[in-house]
């Protein structure tokens, strides 16, 4: 082949109109993703990015919108363990998922009901 894949640039997840506050707060404040700003032309249809690492995260505006329920981004963490806590301080559900050999992990659904999936490999 002439061409290789190299890596994820960014994951989009959909979200609702008027969805970007929630977004702030769930991904920003409470996940501790830093913001990014859009390119102008972008900003108009809404939405808000994240960046972590190399990787960015887009939360876009989808109408008529409907979450994500099986597919899913998964996002490897250090200190799962520490990430449940926070997560309980904030009053977010979680669901954890002992059926991968090898990983601690666990599902959450963002505030527009998405699955993100959390895990630390042993």
């Amino acid at each position: 082949m002439a061409f290789k894949i190299k890596k994820i640039d960014h994951i989009q997840l959909a979200a609702p109109k008027g969805c970007e506050e929630a977004a702030r707060n769930f991904f920003g404040e409470i996940l501790g993703l830093m913001e990014v700003e859009k390119p102008d032309e972008l900003k108009k249809r809404g939405g808000v990015w994240f960046e972590f690492g190399t990787f960015q995260l887009h939360i876009g505006v989808e109408v008529p919108f409907s979450p994500a329920k099986k597919a899913h981004p998964a996002f490897v963490v250090e200190n799962i363990e520490e990430l449940k806590r926070h997560l309980s301080r904030n009053e977010i559900t979680f669901q954890e998922d002992d059926n991968l050999p090898g990983a601690s992990r666990i599902h959450v659904n963002d505030p527009f009901g998405n699955r993100l999936e959390f895990l630390e490999w042993e």
